[in-house]
């Protein structure tokens, strides 16, 4: 980072499964954003088309009709859908990482895309690995996710849910000197009498410990489950015992863990801001800086693969030497990748 940057993180909710109606939405929400000085606007997991949150409520033959609806209405990145969006940066000359259910032909993933102010895609992710129920519906990502992103805005990394309380995949992103990241969450509105895993305590202070661990700005956008949205989905008392409206928890964190921005009402939709100043990174890093000088490599290392693991390899036919090896002599060495 070389200069100070206003950041918007959303807090709100989708329009539940329907892809069009979201993403006039989101239009809507970097426009104001861009109005307000933002130069990077954040948004919730899934943000498009919404949290499936039937995966929680019932057993997988009960909601096969939202998984078809599901798969209908996520984005597609050669869409005319995601055109519009990139239009929007581009219009608004602003950047946007925007929480979303990807689909590549038959599968669906949880992806994170970063679109610059010119409306270019900076990058895509995928979540390395859905959480518990979400494997029913989605598939995994590899190595190749955990990166970061060079911008002019800054190194900007993101991950979402879950991913935060995985401390090597942390790691891995603290070591690419990560200086504002994503966080991005559904709603904290899940169980809430069950267990507090998925409460706003917990998660809210996994935000917060990976910026003051990985001495960055972190950016948490979390979307809110609306009263229809509870409508549509919870038929009977004891869904409605396991879901609830409102767990909107959006929060901006200094890298020192310190809060940005005045936290918004669990119901209530809006944009949070802050001004994200570079110095800060330099007192929190002077203190620990967990892959620099308070690291201790010669004792404990991370063993990572950030290399894509496509299911095919292609490979050519054609020999690899026109030489004729004799049989006894011994076989050409491999190189130190070779496995």
């Amino acid at each position: 980072m070389k200069a100070p940057v206003k950041v918007a993180c959303v807090q709100a909710a989708p329009v539940f499964l329907d892809l069009n109606a979201t993403v006039d939405k989101t239009i809507r929400l970097i426009e104001e954003a861009a109005q307000n000085g933002a130069s990077l606007i954040a948004f919730p997991e899934t943000w498009i088309p919404g949290y499936p949150w039937f995966l929680w409520l019932s057993a997988p033959a009960a909601y096969m009709h939202w998984v078809k609806q599901y798969h209908d209405n996520s984005l597609q990145l050669e869409s005319e859908q995601a055109t519009k969006i990139r239009e929007a940066a581009k219009k608004n000359n602003i950047h946007v990482v925007l929480g979303y259910s990807e689909k590549d032909h038959g599968s669906l993933y949880i992806g994170q895309w970063i679109i610059s102010d010119q409306g270019e895609t900076v990058g895509r992710r995928r979540k390395l690995k859905a959480t518990h129920v979400e494997r029913i519906l989605f598939g995994e990502s590899d190595g190749s996710s955990i990166r970061t992103f060079d911008t002019p805005l800054g190194t900007l990394g993101a991950l979402c849910c879950w991913e935060h309380l995985q401390p090597l995949t942390r790691y891995a992103m603290y070591s690419q000197h990560e200086e504002i990241h994503i966080g991005a969450w559904p709603s904290f509105s899940l169980y809430r009498e069950g267990t507090a895993a998925l409460g706003p305590e917990v998660n809210i202070a996994a935000s917060r410990l990976y910026a003051a661990e990985g001495q960055c700005f972190v950016i948490s956008p979390c979307a809110i489950v609306s009263p229809e949205m509870l409508e549509m989905l919870c038929d009977d008392d004891l869904k409605l015992s396991m879901l609830e409206a409102g767990g909107g928890h959006a929060r901006i964190f200094g890298p020192d863990g310190a809060e940005l921005a005045t936290p918004l009402g669990e119901h209530e939709e809006g944009i949070l801001y802050a001004t994200l100043d570079p110095t800060a990174l330099i007192f929190a890093k002077s203190a620990a800086d967990p892959v620099g000088h308070y690291s201790r490599p010669d004792v404990m290392r991370l063993l990572f693969n950030n290399k894509p693991s496509p299911c095919v390899m292609p490979f050519s036919e054609s020999p690899v030497s026109t030489t004729t090896l004799d049989p006894l002599e011994e076989s050409p060495s491999l190189p130190n990748d070779h496995c």
